[in-house]
């Protein structure tokens, strides 16, 4: 019997605690490569955003923004401090990248945003250094709303909105952003027999639970089946205790009369042998 107990724990224990997860599977991000510069880089404030900086010198995708410096290189984003090292891996989109318009390379070679000239101006490295800060917190160049764009009208905040939801389309759809987002989907990912087990665990326990939710009668008292056939056995009783006690009332005058008369010979005996 000690042997059927401890088999049947050991099957319950096997069943309910999960099988160890897979061996997670490390993934090394390499850093970027150094951008060379001959001198620090200066930079252009980008028209319809807040207060960020494009390096338009260098062929890779480089901004500053927010006291960072951002590069984007083969689908991931990095960020530092300094331009030229330090660089970092960040592990989500930067939240200007989508108020920054893809085209903007052909626009500032051509000195023209959107049909309106675009006199830029270029920003040492210096000047932002000591200034982005205050210019942060003043508003600097959204109180201009112009960029160095002639003639020209900033896009309305709902218009804006709905750029930015476009371009988050436009960049979840590139390559290597598809190619960076398949292994991090392979680590999230729970494997279908672990989410399956549980479930059959659930509905294993259901029947044992709603056993245990049944409502325990307290001691004591009669359950409802004998409480409904005790008022019916009463009521066959009374029939037949009546009707016993009818037939006894019935008898007992019978009795009496017998016991009333006398006991001994008729008068009309007594009389002939008299005679």
């Amino acid at each position: 019997m000690k042997r059927i107990l401890l088999g049947t724990m050991l099957f319950a224990l096997a069943i309910v605690v999960p099988f160890p997860a897979t061996a997670a599977v490390s993934i090394s991000i390499s850093l970027p490569p150094p951008i060379v510069f001959q001198a620090p880089p200066s930079v252009i404030v980008m028209p319809d955003t807040s207060d960020v900086y494009v390096v338009p010198d260098v062929n890779a995708d480089m901004f500053f923004w927010n006291g960072w410096w951002w590069r984007l290189w083969e689908g991931r984003w990095y960020r530092s401090h300094y331009y030229d090292r330090g660089w970092g891996y960040y592990s989500n989109v930067p939240s200007f990248y989508f108020d920054v318009d893809p085209g903007w390379r052909g626009y500032y070679r051509d000195h023209n945003w959107y049909g309106h000239g675009w006199n830029y101006e270029r920003i040492p490295y210096g000047q932002l250094q000591q200034n982005w800060k205050s210019w942060h917190n003043d508003q600097h160049w959204e109180k201009q709303g112009t960029w160095g764009v002639q003639s020209y009208q900033p896009r309305p905040q709902q218009q804006r909105q709905v750029l930015r939801q476009e371009r988050q389309q436009q960049y979840q759809q590139r390559p290597e952003i598809q190619q960076n987002q398949q292994p991090r989907q392979s680590q999230g990912q729970v494997p279908q027999a672990q989410q399956q087990r549980p479930a059959q665990v659930q509905q294993s326990k259901q029947p044992v639970e709603n056993v245990q939710q049944q409502p325990r009668q307290p001691q004591g008292q009669v359950p409802q089946a004998q409480q409904q056939r005790a008022p019916q056995a009463q009521q066959s009783r009374q029939p037949q205790e009546n009707v016993q006690q009818q037939q006894r009332q019935e008898q007992r005058p019978q009795a009496q009369q017998q016991h009333s008369q006398p006991q001994g010979r008729p008068e009309g005996e007594e009389g002939e042998r008299k005679k």
